[in-house]
């Protein structure tokens, strides 16, 4: 049988075809190329190009290459933009989930797993949150995810599908053996636009908001190194065609480091000092988000080996660097 990823030429899809390749997958990649790399995607990995949308299209790759899961990573994932443009988030991230559930159920496709995020909780009034928590998303793009993990719950009543809905926290890093890494162009990930700041790829970075009620005034954030989430994955995959039932989990370490934590780290492991200026807050920010993080490991056995800021950030800067380096070549 074989795995569908849509997005997986993005960044944490294409870390995901990875794995799933390691583990002897057949591994088929839906993705637009709107912010993906047909570079990402390694060969072993059958590569269309086609919106998530399209039900025809899916449809027919569900039935020619024999798909018994999808992994979904494909949708619009920056904060401030959904805020600004939220029918387009709803319509990337909500409707264009609902025709690819539609198709799942039409053709018997009996696993999903659905790439969702912490967003769904807003601002949570505990750290850590756990999956019970009150679901208040403050911007479109939580509220975008959260409508698609109710669309699957009421889908799994309804139909032959289980899911599991993984919650994102903060995603950073880049493959250890830098075959992948984070590569999209006005990337608004603090790590990525830390280390491309310390390498020179930026004149200075941004600080927004240092009057949040947090100890040193700045946002915190639970970082979860990319390889360990599409682990996560994995085992959820595993455990939904062992027979598992539907799940929502949690994906983070259930520890935090703020925005200045972040950059005093990308300047030890650089060793390289960079200008940072302070800005306003951006819309949709919470001041603190943390992962309750036990049900996941109850649940999917899953255990993090990347369990270190630093380990990430060194893995986000030699990934930078091959990105200097392949621009320079080129």
């Amino acid at each position: 049988m074989g795995v569908l990823v849509t997005g997986g030429a993005g960044f944490i899809g294409s870390h995901m075809v990875l794995e799933l390749l390691g583990a002897g997958e057949d591994v088929v990649v839906l993705d637009n190329l709107s912010t993906g790399f047909r570079w990402a995607v390694p060969d072993e990995a059958k590569f269309v190009e086609g919106d998530v949308g399209d039900q025809d299209l899916v449809s027919r790759l569900f039935l020619s290459n024999s798909i018994d899961a999808i992994i979904h990573f494909a949708g619009s994932v920056v904060v401030p933009d959904s805020v600004a443009d939220p029918l387009g988030y709803y319509l990337n991230n909500t409707s264009k989930s609902r025709s690819l559930v539609a198709s799942a159920v039409e053709i018997k496709v009996p696993h999903f797993i659905f790439s969702s995020t912490a967003a769904v909780y807003g601002m949570p009034k505990e750290n850590p949150v756990g999956e019970d928590a009150r679901l208040e998303p403050i911007s479109p793009y939580g509220t975008s995810k959260l409508m698609t993990e109710l669309m699957l719950r009421d889908t799994a009543r309804a139909h032959d599908l289980r899911y599991v809905a993984l919650r994102y926290f903060n995603v950073a890093g880049a493959d250890p053996l830098g075959r992948s890494g984070q590569s999209t162009a006005r990337a608004t990930h603090l790590i990525k636009v830390a280390s491309e700041a310390a390498l020179g790829e930026r004149p200075y970075l941004e600080v927004f908001g240092t009057d949040y009620p947090t100890p040193d005034g700045t946002c915190i954030r639970d970082y979860i190194h990319v390889s360990d989430l599409v682990r996560a994955h994995l085992d959820a995959l595993r455990y939904l065609r062992a027979g598992g039932e539907s799940e929502v989990l949690n994906c983070g370490y259930g520890s935090g480091f703020s925005v200045r934590d972040v950059i005093k780290s990308v300047k030890q492991v650089s060793q390289r000092d960079f200008p940072v200026r302070l800005a306003p807050r951006r819309p949709g920010d919470p001041a603190a988000i943390v992962a309750g993080a036990e049900r996941i490991g109850q649940v999917l056995g899953w255990k993090p080996r990347l369990n270190d800021l630093d380990t990430i950030v060194g893995h986000a800067l030699a990934w930078e660097q091959r990105l200097i380096e392949y621009r320079a070549a080129s």
